[in-house]
């Protein structure tokens, strides 16, 4: 089966089509368009019975479909979002057609899942900052239904940083007793991507192991050109003592001072005052290039 979100960014019919004809080579290939939020989940859960599934949708697809898929099917996606971050983490090529060749010849690899309130995520689910970014941009609007590019998405960042003075300060408590500014926590490096450019926030993520956190103790503006290198060369904040770095977590539980918005894999689920993750080892099937 093919799930497909006609929406996203990156996708076409005749991207659908040519995607469809490669992934054909391994068997016949069913495909299902997306009608409306959160339609992928419906889909998926209806896939019973699918040896593969495949997802040509950008990273709000990708969540909905893990969320939604009830038995042990192996799961390939397809670049059609303009940031896609889960295929590229696995390795495979941007563009759609080249990926989906790679995908009708891949190996399945299983990886590690999180899980924030109840919600499954895939590489993602931050409180405070990154959270409170994806919701402005969301303000932008989406233009038939596909998000603003990331020169937006830099302009907004520095509007948060420019109302706050760039200073952040403690704002939620992680473990019953670390107080930070903000929490971001990944299941893979790199955290996301501007443009080509990878942001490595949890360099020592990977997919197969548990949840990595990052959480700034406070942020002043004299900190924010060595945060800048620590997303570009993926060194230092492990080490900092500015930040509390966890690697490899079980179970992560923070409570906040007051409503503060939440993120999951770039998808606002809006304000929580606790959140509570979880790392789900071992617990999907997914097409990765051999």
């Amino acid at each position: 089966m093919l799930i497909v979100n006609p929406s996203a960014s990156r996708v076409t019919p005749e991207l659908t089509l040519a995607v469809e004809r490669e992934l054909a080579a391994w068997g016949p290939v069913e495909t299902l368009l997306t009608e409306r939020p959160l339609h992928a989940a419906e889909l998926a859960a209806g896939a019973g019975g699918v040896e593969r599934l495949y997802v040509f949708s950008g990273d709000g697809g990708y969540n909905e479909v893990v969320n939604g898929i009830e038995d042990d099917v192996v799961v390939g996606f397809l670049p059609g979002g303009s940031t896609s971050v889960v295929p590229r983490v696995l390795g495979l090529p941007r563009d759609p057609v080249a990926a989906a060749r790679a995908l009708a010849h891949g190996r399945p690899r299983r990886i590690s899942l999180g899980r924030v309130n109840g919600r499954r995520f895939l590489f993602s689910a931050g409180v405070g900052l990154d959270a409170e970014l994806v919701r402005q941009a969301d303000l932008l609007g989406r233009r038939d239904g596909r998000r603003a590019g990331d020169v937006a998405w830099a302009r907004t960042l520095a509007g948060i940083f420019a109302r706050r003075g760039g200073r952040f300060g403690p704002a939620m408590t992680v473990l019953g007793r670390e107080r930070v500014a903000f929490a971001l926590v990944a299941n893979c490096d790199p955290y996301s991507y501007a443009g080509r450019l990878p942001l490595h926030v949890a360099p020592a993520a990977r997919f197969e192991l548990g949840l990595d956190l990052v959480a700034p103790r406070r942020l002043e503006p004299w900190l924010v050109p060595q945060a800048a290198r620590w997303l570009l060369t993926g060194r230092g904040q492990a080490s900092s003592p500015h930040v509390l770095y966890v690697h490899d977590a079980d179970e992560l539980r923070i409570e906040c001072d007051g409503p503060t918005p939440l993120q999951v894999d770039g998808e606002d689920l809006g304000d929580v005052e606790e959140a509570h993750y979880e790392a789900e080892r071992d617990a999907l099937s997914v097409l990765a290039p051999r």
